[in-house]
Parts: structure tokens; sequence; C-alpha cells
């Protein structure tokens, strides 16, 4: 049973603000959706380290377009909020708690820090029903976290997402500092289980391109966080290895936030819309 926030018409449709308790995590979750006058796909966008469900539906700039191209957009929360375990308010300088759309199996995180089963098993299902969509026709988007969220999910669970994109995404996390004190944190100090949540470890296992319609990345080089953090040469020279057709862009004088998403957000709707069935852009 979900609750309804708030709601605001928007270009034709309407953008929602909703709260449920989830199973999964155990807590009150928020999201957002926004839906289009005639919705043909879902897009969901998982955001970054310190934002909500309402950064996105605020700044991305996306329901515009999103309403002629008939994609509904779902905005989860980044994380579960309130539960009252030691650290969470500090969560290693990643906003809230920052989720990082995995499961945690390590204490004090592993019974409400369930980000991925929450999404696969609870809101993306919860959304296509009440949408009355067709499963098949999801995609799936995201920033920073967020990107590595969209990209890692997308791999570790094939058939669930038809297309594929990211915004800066934290490609290889396992060699850069944010990634190691989150797996650390969350799966523990082994770092064998930290491969099943790299992008870049995901897509070298692979025995044939996932994505053959391609993947779409765009990467901002005055990001401050790209050599240290995102590292996207990493995700690059594994999809060559396996034939993965990856377009990354990167651009000049663009930042981490979200004036530099705003700025490629048409390109990434189109990409969806293009592999999701959804109607062209005028």
């Amino acid at each position: 049973m979900t609750e309804l926030l708030s709601e605001h018409g928007c270009f034709g449709g309407v953008q929602r603000f909703h709260r449920h308790e989830s199973a999964e995590i155990g807590l009150p979750m928020r999201f957002g959706l926004f839906v289009p006058p005639q919705p043909r796909a879902l897009l969901v966008f998982l955001a970054g380290l310190t934002c909500t469900e309402e950064t996105f539906a605020i700044k991305a700039g996306a329901q515009r377009l999103a309403a002629e191209l008939g994609l509904a957009l779902l905005t989860p929360d980044t994380s579960p909020r309130g539960a009252n375990v030691a650290g969470e308010s500090e969560s290693w300088d990643f906003g809230v708690g920052a989720g990082f759309y995995l499961d945690a199996t390590q204490e004090p995180w592993a019974r409400h820090w369930r980000m991925e089963s929450y999404l696969l098993n609870e809101l993306v299902p919860l959304a296509q029903t009440e949408l009355g969509l067709d499963a098949a026709r999801t995609g799936l988007f995201g920033h920073s976290m967020g990107g590595h969220g969209a990209l890692t999910l997308a791999l570790r669970h094939p058939g669930c997402f038809a297309s594929l994109s990211a915004f800066a995404p934290i490609a290889n996390p396992m060699q850069c500092p944010w990634g190691q004190k989150a797996f650390t944190g969350y799966l523990g100090d082994n770092t064998q289980p930290w491969r099943a949540h790299d992008a870049s470890e995901l897509m070298r296992a692979q025995d044939a391109a996932p994505y053959p319609a391609g993947i779409l990345i765009d990467q901002g080089l005055a990001d401050k966080f790209l050599a240290e953090q995102l590292q996207p040469e990493a995700f690059e020279a594994a999809c060559a290895a396996v034939g993965q057709p990856l377009t990354l862009r990167r651009h000049e004088g663009y930042d981490h936030g979200y004036y530099f998403i705003a700025s490629v957000m048409d390109e990434h709707l189109r990409h969806h819309a293009a592999r999701l069935g959804a109607a062209e852009a005028p």
C-alpha cells in the first residue's frame, strides 16, 4: 500500500511522490514517479550519494521530453533512512547511509541495507503494475553512485532491463576509495564478493555483449572525481574486451553535477525510448 505525499501537474502528465512500507528494507521508503500523458515504457533513474527521490525530478529537466516520448520516470530514494544504525548519519561521507544499490551482508547494515532486492523484487514491479506496463519495456540509468547501480544491476540481472545508460558512473569501485570504503563496510574485507558489484569486473566476465544495441555513458572532463573515483576507462576497456557496443562521450568543461546531467538528458531519454519501443521524439 503506497501513500501519495504530493502530486504536481507537469507537461501534461503528473509528477508524484509516494511513501510505502518496504518489506525488503523493513522501513518506510519514498519514491517519485512521473506519469506522462500516455505511458509506453518505464525508465528507472538511480541517483547519487547525497540525493533523495526528489533530486532528479527537480533538477534534471527530464519531464518535458519524457512526456513526449511516453516514458514514465521512477526515482527511488538512494538509501534506507531512520534505521538508527551507529554511523548512519556519517555514512562514510556518502550522505545518509548511501545504499550503493546492493544487499549488505555485514552488520550492522545487513538488516535494512537491501537496496538491490528492494528495487528488483519490490519497487520496480510495483511501478510496472501501477502503470500497467509490460515489464519488458523497462530501462535503467543513473548518476555517480546511481550510475554504478545502473550498470551493476543491469549486468547482474539479465533480461530485467532492456536499455542502459549512465552519467559519470563509479565504473570500477574495487579500485577507488569510495567503492573500497563502501564494499568493506557492506560486504566485508574479503574482496572476492566485491567483484559481483563492480561494473568493470562484471562486464569482463560476460561471454557476449549483454546490450548489443549499445550502452550510453556521458562523462564531464571537469569532474573533480573523474581520475580517482570514477575511472570510466576501465569500463570502456571491459566493453571492448567482450565486444559490447559502448558510446562513452567525454565533455570538456562539465563537472559532476546536475547542470551537466540536464545538458545531456535529452540524448539519454531518446537512447532509452528507441530501445524500449516508446514514441519517437518529434
